[in-house]
């Protein structure tokens, strides 16, 4: 065992293309300068390790639960994804004794430790997530074209934003797009019949990682739609390409925006976002608006931000004496 080794556990790994996937593979990258980093869906018994990083409290319980039987003094960091956070450790036994098992955890917005135990936010740590900044691409004057990214599935609630696509289709200047594999089959047809429908409503599906952020960079705005998120990174991304957001009214989103960002609606409210939408066409100083009042928030979601964050919380963890 070598005291410079780590051991990221994600659920999912290169083939799923999520959130989960997209953190650890970035996370290794940011560690390895100092350490050796290894990713793996599991931990087993043997594998080895100085110190743990597990993502997601529930699907990662049983490695969590494994090195902290194999090995009770070295450390271990718990991050907590938005259905870790806003649903799973209110009421799934694995989760919780996940977060008793970890000597950290890692939040992913600045209000995520308000989702814990109280008992438990002194153990909290925010490391909020970054990207390679991008300048946006042009945009066409004749339209609104707005983009919502995430694989369909429930919790990204992908409905409310077709709703609202349903609202503005006779508005020919206002366009909508939809990136994102349908994780749920009937989400998907869904997804099909209303691009069938709806002239200025496309369905692009699941897309490269690069591709979609190009997606982003090309929108007048983001959409993003979900009921619960840890910190979602089509946000930072968005943030970091000068697009603004539009985002439900929740914790995971709010604790990206900052306090007072106008660019909101309340989860689910279809006709509350497609009046946003509409403003952001109709309204020449809607869009700038919004973008200032992001710009004070680009450098938090730099590399180097988040860089600093991670090497200062696993240093922390490896310099404590051990028994």
């Amino acid at each position: 065992m070598h005291r410079d080794s780590l051991v990221i556990v994600t659920p999912a790994l290169a083939q799923a293309n999520n959130g989960n996937w997209q953190t650890a593979q970035r996370w290794a990258r940011l560690l390895r300068p100092a350490y050796r980093v290894r990713l793996a869906a599991q931990w087993r018994e043997g594998d080895g390790g100085a110190l743990l990083i597990a993502l997601h409290a529930r699907r990662s319980a049983a490695s969590l639960a494994a090195w902290r039987a194999a090995h009770p003094a070295r450390p271990a960091v718990l991050v907590l994804t938005g259905t870790d956070l806003y649903r799973d450790i209110a009421s799934d036994a694995s989760a919780q004794r996940s977060l008793d098992l970890a000597d950290t955890l890692v939040v992913l917005n600045e209000l995520g430790p308000l989702g814990l135990p109280e008992a438990l936010r002194a153990k909290a740590e925010i490391v909020l997530q970054s990207c390679a900044a991008r300048a946006p691409l042009a945009h066409a004057r004749r339209h609104l074209r707005a983009v919502m990214v995430g694989h369909l599935r429930d919790e990204k609630d992908p409905r409310t934003y077709w709703r609202a696509a349903r609202r503005l289709g006779a508005r020919p200047d206002i366009r909508l797009d939809h990136i994102g594999a349908a994780l749920d089959p009937a989400l998907g047809a869904e997804a099909a019949a209303l691009a069938a429908a709806l002239p200025r409503f496309r369905w692009l599906g699941g897309l490269p990682h690069a591709l979609a952020r190009r997606h982003i960079q090309a929108a007048h705005v983001l959409v993003h739609a979900s009921r619960m998120e840890g910190g979602a990174h089509v946000v930072i991304e968005a943030i970091r390409s000068g697009t603004p957001v539009l985002a439900s009214r929740i914790e995971g989103n709010l604790g990206l925006l900052g306090a007072g960002y106008e660019g909101v609606f309340e989860p689910g409210d279809d006709a509350g976002l497609a009046a946003l939408l509409a403003r952001a066409r109709d309204d020449a100083d809607m869009l700038p608006r919004l973008t200032a009042q992001l710009a004070p928030r680009v450098a938090l979601f730099a590399p180097e931000a988040e860089r600093a964050s991670l090497h200062r919380i696993v240093a922390a963890l490896l310099a404590r004496p051990t028994p």
